[in-house]
């Protein structure tokens, strides 16, 4: 009996050394998975929440994005969270396309705007009366249809201004605005709005520099971009450095009829805009018109 009793104390003993949690090898675990979540978004591609209305009609208030951060290369806007100082050096970098959608940060603050690329390096860029010039030439605007946006909470359709674009289609409310389709020297073709006559709508000819994009949002009456020389704006073209990763495409968009709980975004998802692809589509040419 008294040989018995230690063996099972033994037991009890390894059982209850068993049990304990290596909280070093858990902490490392869970460092090792966020340093992934972290590179993958560095490096790799991130998410991307609309909150404005500057890139309507193409983006909404409640769409979610990827932004790929490999396009252009790498550089400090690229790391996450803003981490890596301000700087000039760039990995692998390349330069946007015309009609590209892009990530660039202001200038003072570390504040991530979504606008479209408008003239490149070396371009001469001027706006008259809300029509781009671009070397001299201006590009192509068509009027084409009023378009049919939602109407809901995260799309209220008032913020332009004194103009109410409230309209009721099949029994349903939208939002129909105005559209123009503008057409880029590469093809690069996307609708804009562009209802008033505002200060925006002539900026005098600045050539962009050598390491710069120019950039405006599709909203063109409403989008602090290029054109807003002041801190409002992105102060002139932006530096390549400062381009933190190009928009790819809408994961899904709500229209903020739910709470944060993620279980409650399906009563809430938008009908025909998820997976929808944000690259310009490119306009055939008629090679003859070309000089």
């Amino acid at each position: 009996m008294t040989t018995g009793a230690p063996a099972v104390n033994d037991k009890s003993d390894t059982k209850s050394s068993d049990d304990k949690v290596d909280w070093i090898a858990e902490i490392r675990g869970l460092a090792l998975m966020l340093l992934a979540v972290f590179a993958f978004h560095s490096f790799i591609a991130k998410p991307f929440y609309i909150p404005s209305e500057s890139m309507l009609p193409n983006l909404l208030v409640g769409d979610r994005l990827v932004v790929s951060k490999y396009p252009y290369g790498w550089n400090w806007s690229s790391v996450s969270f803003h981490l890596a100082p301000r700087d000039d050096w760039r990995l692998a970098g390349s330069t946007p396309e015309y009609g590209d959608i892009v990530i660039p940060v202001h200038p003072l603050r570390d504040e991530d705007y979504i606008k479209r690329v408008v003239a490149l390096p070396g371009d001469r860029i001027a706006v008259q009366r809300g029509q781009i010039i671009l070397n001299g030439v201006p590009i192509e605007q068509k009027v084409e249809p009023a378009l049919d946006l939602p109407l809901d909470a995260n799309s209220r359709c008032d913020g332009f201004g004194g103009d109410d674009f409230r309209a009721t289609e099949n029994g349903q409310r939208v939002c129909r605005v105005p559209v123009l389709r503008e057409t880029l020297p590469n093809g690069a073709t996307y609708l804009v709005i562009d209802h008033m006559n505002q200060e925006f709508d002539d900026y005098p000819e600045t050539i962009v520099g050598e390491n710069e994009v120019f950039v405006m949002g599709d909203n063109r009456d409403h989008s602090s971009d290029s054109r807003a020389d002041d801190p409002s704006g992105l102060m002139g073209p932006v530096p390549l450095e400062n381009i933190g990763g190009r928009a790819e495409f809408i994961t899904f968009s709500l229209d903020g009829t739910t709470t944060l709980n993620p279980v409650s975004w399906w009563t809430s998802l938008r009908d025909g805009r998820s997976w929808s692809t944000l690259r310009p589509a490119i306009a055939e040419r008629n090679p003859a018109s070309e000089r």
